[in-house]
């Protein structure tokens, strides 16, 4: 059973939480964009909307772009209390052999998981990845598996990694699509454009072996408002950038794949960020973690417990629009299975035109919800008794 709840009406545009491409199909015939790129697609981070695609769901290598998941389970690391910040990590002599992008790690170095961090997001660094991957899981083998995992947890059915760098490898593959679901995941987190959009940092700072760390993406530098992701190359993969960039409360992620020149790639990027904040706005309902209602519960420690969402949640228009009524309504669980932890999911905000639904968000519980004493559901027992009489 659920409990329906009727949480509010306003004046705002229409909003979509999973990925939608009403837009793209209207104006994908009509626009030029990144024409020379094998694979693109244009997404806004909140209601998920695809605002431009082409060949999306083609399987590609996707080079260093790869580390996006790779960031994605550090950040749940840390999140989750496997890892701290401030961890010094011995390298193994596995890390330290990576080839290609790199930090010059040497075995049996000693680094911070700041600096290892830096070193992944900043300077694409092979080694470093490996030197957090078997931190986190034992080996970069286990740390794979996990990434598997949460592709198939977020319902990709066109991607597959075989390490956590995007090194060549035989069956490691993804797309624009799945870059930009995953690069919406990671954006979750929201320190992760801390490390992300700088352009210039050092590791082992006044050391001998100073190392002087340039971002991959120039478009941190040379874009406005750009913040991140994760730029790829290979001789297969060509030229690859997953980019973000937040104007005016709207974020959006660009994934270019298969061009053949950085400029190429990044002159494309650059008309997808255009396009996006030339033709849209939107309103932004709720903050991340914001308070979107509370309930009541007999049997829990702490009766009033708040309910949030743990993604910001925001309605789309082109600019110039007419906004539409929407309808917005919460779903609550009604039986709960105490103990609740923070974070799991306890229902759904609903954003609807009419009886047709526009969007889905989770709703998460605030903090953990533990179970009430014995003593305690006794005497609110009897002070419900007590009202009846």
């Amino acid at each position: 059973m659920k409990k329906y709840i009727t949480f509010f009406t306003l004046m705002i545009a229409i909003a979509i939480t999973v990925p939608f491409s009403v837009f793209a199909e209207e104006n994908n015939n009509a626009l030029k964009l990144a024409e020379d790129a094998k694979s693109a697609i244009l997404l806004e981070q909140d209601t998920g909307e695809i605002l431009f695609n082409k060949n999306d769901h083609e399987q590609l290598p996707p080079a260093s772009m790869t580390k996006i998941m790779t960031l994605l389970l550090i950040m749940e690391a840390l999140e989750e209390g496997k890892l701290n910040k401030e961890e010094i990590i011995r390298v193994s002599e596995r890390a330290a052999s990576m080839g290609g992008s790199q930090i010059f790690l040497e075995a049996g170095e000693e680094m911070s998981v700041n600096d290892l961090l830096k070193g992944v997001a900043i300077a694409s660094g092979n080694d470093a990845s490996v030197a957090l991957a078997e931190t986190i899981s034992g080996s970069e083998e286990s740390f794979v598996e996990e990434m598997n995992k949460k592709v198939k947890e977020l319902n990709l059915e066109n991607t597959k990694f075989q390490n956590t760098t995007g090194l060549p490898a035989e069956d490691h593959y993804s797309t624009a699509y799945d870059m930009a679901i995953i690069a919406n995941e990671l954006l979750k987190y929201e320190t992760i454009t801390e490390y992300t959009s700088v352009y210039e940092d050092y590791l082992r700072k006044g050391q001998d072996n100073e190392f002087w760390l340039v971002n991959t993406n120039k478009l941190v530098r040379f874009y406005p408002d750009v913040d991140g992701l994760k730029t790829g190359y290979t001789n297969e993969a060509k030229y690859c950038l997953t980019a973000t960039a937040e104007r005016n409360n709207m974020r959006v992620i660009a994934v270019v794949m298969g061009a053949e020149s950085p400029k190429e790639r990044n002159a494309m990027v650059s008309g997808l960020l255009d396009y996006a904040f030339n033709q849209f706005e939107t309103n932004k309902l709720f903050d991340k973690d914001e308070k979107i209602t509370e309930v009541q519960l007999l049997k829990s420690k702490k009766r009033s417990i708040d309910i949030v969402s743990n993604q910001s949640v925001s309605t789309l228009h082109k600019k110039g629009e007419t906004e539409k009524d929407i309808t917005t309504e919460i779903v609550l669980e009604e039986d709960w299975d105490l103990p609740v932890k923070k974070g799991e999911e306890v229902g759904k905000l609903y954003v609807k035109d009419g009886e047709k639904i526009l969007s889905e968000v989770p709703l998460t519980v605030e903090e953990d919800v533990e179970k009430a004493s014995y003593l305690s559901l006794l005497k609110r027992t009897m002070q419900e008794m007590a009202k009846i009489r």
